[in-house]
């Protein structure tokens, strides 16, 4: 199950409400983001890993040194450029047709189980795969601060990260989103503007996104009760 990983940390956190970006934040002994990459370092069937950090990032070199595997390159306003950038890192060292994850900086507890259930799916897959979750709340269309409707859920799924897919589809998709003025929130987004329909992998609620202290509280405990668990 060989692929590459490029992993988007050029955002500045606003919501997180620290002074510090939540990729930096820190987190039973190190920082979110090294709790992130840590499924893909310890992986060998991941042959290299790009960051994309901000050009004013003051912060990555505090932790680079014990990441000596890991390239960082500069990112963009956006996600999806952030990505982009990291792609073109690997232009003269990935194929076409190699696989390629991406995953969230701020998403610390993904295990080594469901990374490699997400990657045997998508390499059986023609498209590629993502993790995601399936809708539990109800859920409501607002129109002017009030109910207009209630959204049937049973189709419905919260996307995660990773996200798996070829390297010319992922590059080609993205460059295709970028002409027409679009900024996809995520990747397979991008694959679905081209035409293309992802794998959904069901996930797990573990493998949170952090964009509050709380939810940084929530992965501590999620981080703590796997190490009791061995």
């Amino acid at each position: 199950m060989a692929y590459w990983l490029v992993m988007p940390a050029a955002g500045s956190g606003q919501r997180f409400g620290s002074g510090i970006p939540k990729q930096y934040a820190p987190l039973a002994g190190r920082t979110v983001i090294e709790h992130s990459l840590a499924p893909f370092l310890s992986d060998a069937g991941c042959r290299g890993i790009v960051v994309a950090i901000a050009s004013a990032d003051d912060r990555w070199g505090s932790i680079s040194g014990s990441l000596p595997h890991v390239a960082a390159v500069t990112g963009g306003a956006e996600r999806s450029r952030s990505v982009r950038n990291g792609l073109a890192a690997l232009a003269e060292r990935a194929a076409a047709d190699d696989w390629v994850a991406v995953h969230d900086a701020a998403r610390p507890c993904l295990t080594p189980m469901l990374r490699d259930k997400l990657l045997s799916a998508a390499m059986t897959h023609p498209v590629g795969a993502l993790l995601a979750v399936r809708v539990a709340d109800t859920l409501k269309r607002e129109a002017d601060g009030v109910v207009e409707s209630t959204i049937d859920r049973s189709h419905l799924w919260a996307a995660q990260t990773p996200q798996v897919f070829r390297y010319r589809d992922l590059c080609q998709a993205l460059d295709s989103a970028f002409a027409a003025g679009r900024a996809p929130t995520d990747e397979a987004q991008a694959i679905e503007w081209i035409g293309r329909r992802p794998l959904l992998v069901e996930g797990s609620v573990d493998n949170l996104k952090i964009t509050s202290v709380v939810q940084l509280r929530l992965a501590e405990a999620i981080l703590a009760g796997a190490a009791a668990c061995g």
